[in-house]
């Protein structure tokens, strides 16, 4: 077994910037192995996001169905967003609530966090159960096109078993959400 405290890289003796994007940076590096050995690797930089597991009431919550470009698909979805550039997570949190479902929180609780894609991405993602929720809506972004579908715990949980529910964060914050009641 690795010993986590051992297995972080000794060193980054280079890297390269391939791609600067308005989500992501996409780098080369090559790294120092805990081995010694030292490898190329591809690392996309990502600045983090926050998920949301809004509750409605005691058993219900609000998901959404957005398309997503990259798979061209529609998904159902916790509500989620990525960090503006030095954001507070609570803070976007509270922003992505607004923008997507129309509802702030009077209750957040940060029920820790997922690395999406640890192979190749820095992308961490907050996870949060939202309560209290006050109707107060932002202007949604116009790239987004989002239906609030609103569904118990237990439908998404029998969702997720059917496949029906195939994002990763939503996954995960959904079963923790349920843990946490």
């Amino acid at each position: 077994m690795v010993d986590p405290q051992k297995s972080s890289p000794k060193s980054e003796k280079e890297q390269q910037l391939v791609y600067n994007g308005r989500i992501v940076n996409l780098y080369i590096k090559h790294i120092q192995l805990p081995s010694g050995s030292t490898v190329k690797h591809e690392v996309i930089e990502h600045s983090g996001a926050v998920a949301i597991i809004p509750f409605i009431d005691d058993q219900r919550v609000m998901l959404i169905r957005q398309y997503r470009p990259a798979i061209g698909k529609y998904l159902l979805e916790i509500p989620a967003g990525t960090l503006e550039p030095h954001e507070n997570p609570d803070d976007a949190a509270i922003r992505e609530l607004r923008e997507e479902i129309g509802y702030r929180a009077n209750e957040l609780i940060h029920i820790g966090g997922i690395y999406v894609a640890p192979g190749y991405s820095t992308e961490f993602i907050h996870l949060y159960i939202a309560k209290q929720l006050v109707y107060d809506p932002l202007k949604a972004d116009t790239d987004e096109l989002i239906e609030a579908i609103p569904m118990s715990i237990s439908e998404a949980l029998i969702a997720i078993s059917k496949g029906d529910i195939q994002d990763a964060k939503s996954v995960v914050g959904l079963l923790r959400a349920y843990q946490h009641k």
